[in-house]
C-alpha cells in the first residue's frame, strides 16, 4: 500500500490538545456576567461549533445587541487565550507526537482542520507546530463551521489528496457530521456520542496505527 497518497486529517482540540476546560472556564466567566447557569453539560454543546455558535449556546436565549456579541466573542477569546498561556504545554494530549510520527513513517500526508482561529498558537504551545503537518487549515480560512465540510476539503486540498483518500479525526459530532458530507473516513476518538464511525476509540494514546492502516487496506 502507498500510504504517500493518502491523508490522515485532525481536529485539533479534544483530539490532539485539550484545550477544552480553557473554552469552558472562559465561557463560564461569560455567563457569570449575565447571570447565566452554564454547566459542563451545556459547555458540551459549544464543542466544535463556531464562537458565534458558542456565545448563542451560552447566553441561551439572553437579549444582547449585535455590537455586544461582537465585544463577548473577543472578550471570550482574550480569556481564553490568557487561560491557554497558564496551561503551556500541558495541553498536548498523550501519545499524541508518537502517533504522528509512525504515521509519517508510514508516507501517510497529515493535516490540522479546525474550526478554531488560534489553531497556529495552540499547535505552537503543544510544540506541534514544526515537523508534524504537511498542512493547516483553520477558522481564518474558512466561511463556513463544522459541520459543513468545507474545512476538511481545504485540509485535502492543501496536501494534494483526494476526499476518499482521507480519514478524519474527530471528538466531536458536528466534526464527524462534515468528514461524512465530505466523504471521507471517520475516526472518532473520546467519550462523547460520535454515532457510526470507520474508527472509535477513546484516545490518540490508546489507538493502534495498525487501526488506520486496516482501514485503508478495506
Amino acid at each position: 500500500m502507498d500510504y504517500t497518497k493518502k491523508a490522515v486529517i485532525f481536529d485539533l482540540d479534544g483530539v490532539l490538545v485539550d484545550s477544552a476546560i480553557c473554552h469552558y472556564k472562559a465561557w463560564k466567566l461569560i455567563a457569570d456576567e449575565f447571570n447565566i447557569e452554564f454547566d459542563e453539560k451545556r459547555g458540551e454543546l459549544t464543542r466544535g461549533v463556531s464562537r458565534l455558535e458558542s456565545l448563542m449556546v451560552v447566553l441561551n436565549g439572553h437579549k444582547v445587541s449585535d455590537e455586544q456579541i461582537e465585544e463577548l466573542m473577543q472578550k471570550k477569546n482574550d480569556l481564553y487565550i490568557e487561560l491557554v498561556d497558564k496551561a503551556g504545554d500541558e495541553l498536548l494530549l498523550p501519545g499524541v507526537k508518537e502517533f504522528l510520527s509512525k504515521l509519517q513513517e508510514k508516507g501517510f500526508k497529515l493535516a490540522v482542520a479546525s474550526s478554531s482561529k488560534n489553531t497556529p498558537a495552540l499547535l505552537k504551545q503543544a510544540g506541534l507546530d514544526k515537523g508534524y503537518f504537511d498542512a493547516i487549515a483553520d477558522g481564518n480560512d474558512i466561511k463556513n463551521t463544522k459541520p459543513d465540510p468545507e474545512v476538511f476539503l481545504l485540509a485535502a486540498e492543501r496536501v494534494g489528496i483526494s476526499a476518499s483518500n482521507s480519514l478524519v479525526v474527530e471528538d466531536a459530532e458536528a466534526g464527524i457530521e462534515g468528514a461524512k458530507a465530505a466523504k471521507m473516513g471517520t475516526f472518532g476518538v473520546g467519550p462523547v456520542d460520535l454515532g457510526v464511525c470507520d474508527i472509535r476509540t477513546e484516545s490518540i494514546k490508546e489507538t493502534d496505527i495498525k487501526m488506520v492502516l486496516d482501514y485503508f487496506a478495506e
